[in-house]
């Protein structure tokens, strides 16, 4: 019997157990299902190259002690820094993205029609917030960014009824002022605030996968690779009828739960309504002519929903990869693809209260849920190293 058992060896679980070795604790195992560690941030060699075929995952720089604390497996001298450069496909051009903030590189008519849209949205008419998705889009961004770029493009990552999901996710959208919008179409420069990941750090060499490669090799054999969670007795804290802790710590979807003992049925009941979504990336090897990492495709036309371009950020790659809801994707054989069945919680109507109810029953077991599968959460990798980080301090305080 261990004193801490980690399920998943993700960014998550990987920086629990390294930061329970920095505070003197050694007694614990990790589980993870794959014969390799890094999660969805994992990397793969492809054209001599790495492709991290869990999507576009780079590491913030905003988070100090995030930085300190990766930096001791993975020296900041072996990272490169970058400018963040997005961009969005529309109306058969490319602008930068945020598209509320730069309608003013768009043709001047198509500048018009979205001001006009902009200036009788509900938010700026001092009318009711809307509690459904669709309605709040309206709302808040008007007509012309609703059906142009936001409600096509969630259509196309998160599936076709988006008034599945709740609206408290979006409060991060700043509001689309006429006044400045307008003001930024005549000054024709950028207005408001810049969006995530305004800078990130890429590895020189290797992929995003290597800072969680060499966190996995610190731990040497207290990871236990190969090992599929399915059983969890709550009672006891055990898993898989074999391994025993006195805390667990859960980063892994709730749904490779098969067997559940202990959980009371309306908690169970409550794991039954998260849902997820499943993507697929794919590797293409030609170069595209643009200076942009990645770029967004709201086209419902298209399967992808984004593109990395690979070459612009990974050192001495070549090519970009798309990324595909799954339900539309369409193998093509000719480029590497890589299925991720577990890539995005989704913000359903009603999820946080649910998970406040399933991690407030788990925690009065001994279980507690950590990182973007285990408080199902849409977390950045260095948001969950911060909350891996302090939950590692209070369990060990």
């Amino acid at each position: 019997m261990s004193k801490f058992l980690i399920l998943g060896a993700g960014p998550s679980g990987l920086s629990f157990a390294n930061k329970l070795l920095k505070n003197g604790v050694d007694d614990f195992l990790v589980l993870e299902r794959f014969g390799e560690a890094g999660g969805l941030c994992r990397s793969v060699d492809v054209d001599g190259t790495a492709f991290d075929f869990g999507g576009g995952h780079f590491l913030d720089v905003r988070r100090k002690n995030v930085l300190d604390f990766l930096f001791a497996f993975m020296p900041e001298s072996e990272w490169n820094t970058f400018d963040r450069d997005s961009q969005i496909c529309i109306h058969g051009k490319f602008i930068n993205s945020p598209i509320e903030a730069n309608i003013w590189q768009m043709d001047l008519n198509q500048q018009v029609e979205y001001l006009k849209a902009i200036a009788v949205a509900g938010c700026n008419l001092g009318e009711e917030m809307p509690e459904h998705f669709v309605d709040w889009i309206y709302w808040k961004l008007g007509s012309k960014v609703a059906e142009d770029y936001m409600l096509p493009y969630n259509r196309k990552m998160f599936g076709k009824d988006l008034n599945e999901l709740g609206t408290y996710w979006l409060s991060k959208l700043p509001n689309v002022s006429f006044e400045e919008t307008l003001i930024s179409c005549l000054e024709k420069k950028a207005y408001g605030s810049q969006p995530a990941h305004a800078k990130f750090y890429y590895p020189k060499k290797f992929g995003y996968g290597e800072i969680w490669k060499r966190m996995a090799d610190n731990l040497g054999d207290r990871i236990i690779y190969n090992e599929k969670v399915n059983k969890i007795d709550l009672n006891t804290r055990t898993v898989n009828d074999k391994y025993s802790a006195d805390i667990i710590v859960n980063t892994i979807p709730y749904a490779e739960f098969t067997d559940i003992e202990g959980m009371d049925s309306e908690v169970r009941a409550l794991i039954d309504t998260l849902k997820f979504s499943s993507v697929v990336t794919e590797y293409h090897p030609e170069n595209m002519d643009t200076h942009a990492q990645w770029i967004y495709y709201p086209d419902e036309n298209l399967s992808y929903h984004r593109i990395l371009v690979r070459h612009n950020f990974c050192s001495g790659s070549k090519g970009y990869w798309t990324e595909t809801n799954l339900t539309r994707f369409k193998e093509d054989k000719n480029y590497p693809s890589f299925v991720n069945d577990y890539a995005y919680p989704l913000n359903t109507i009603g999820k946080n209260e649910n998970m406040k109810t399933i991690l407030d029953h788990l925690e009065s077991k001994g279980v507690y849920g950590l990182g973007r599968w285990g408080e199902w959460q849409h977390y950045n990798s260095d948001v969950v190293v911060e909350l891996a980080m302090n939950l590692a301090d209070k369990l060990t305080n």
